[in-house]
């Protein structure tokens, strides 16, 4: 079976960490993988709110959709363990960027991620550009 391969950037440019609570453990006792996925948003909640912005729908009147996910699982992680997620952009183009995260626990990495996310203009229901604004505070 082929695997899916993530080389992660070698420059992040936020962190953040989060405690993993009971609901994300499954039924093996450790860290489920929706909860991986979970942990990825609530991250890149916060490195939006880093950046002066309220979520992810409030970004210079337009927002953000997921086109996809790739998620390659690295270790385990178990309640009360604290998350260590690293954010890096790459791959920015004229409507979409890809966020990486680095997930880690006590220098054990557990995940490695990434998210293609697209500029979506809520009220026009449809893909528009990166402003400017936000264009410039993604790329320092």
């Amino acid at each position: 079976m082929a695997r899916i391969k993530l080389d992660l950037p070698e420059q992040f440019i936020f962190e953040t960490s989060i405690k993993v609570r009971i609901g994300d453990i499954n039924y093996g006792g450790h860290l489920g993988n929706d909860a991986v996925l979970s942990l990825m948003h609530e991250a890149r909640f916060r490195f939006f709110n880093s950046l002066g912005y309220k979520d992810e729908i409030s970004i210079d009147g337009v927002g953000t959709i997921q086109a996809d996910t790739a998620i390659v699982y690295k270790g385990e992680a178990f309640h009360g363990d604290e998350i260590s997620i690293q954010i890096a952009i790459q791959d920015i183009s004229r409507k979409s960027f890809d966020v990486f995260y680095l997930l880690s626990c006590g220098g054990k990495e557990i995940a490695r991620a990434k998210t293609g996310i697209v500029m979506f203009d809520y009220s026009q229901g449809k893909v528009c550009s990166i402003p400017e604004n936000f264009l410039t505070k993604i790329q320092n």
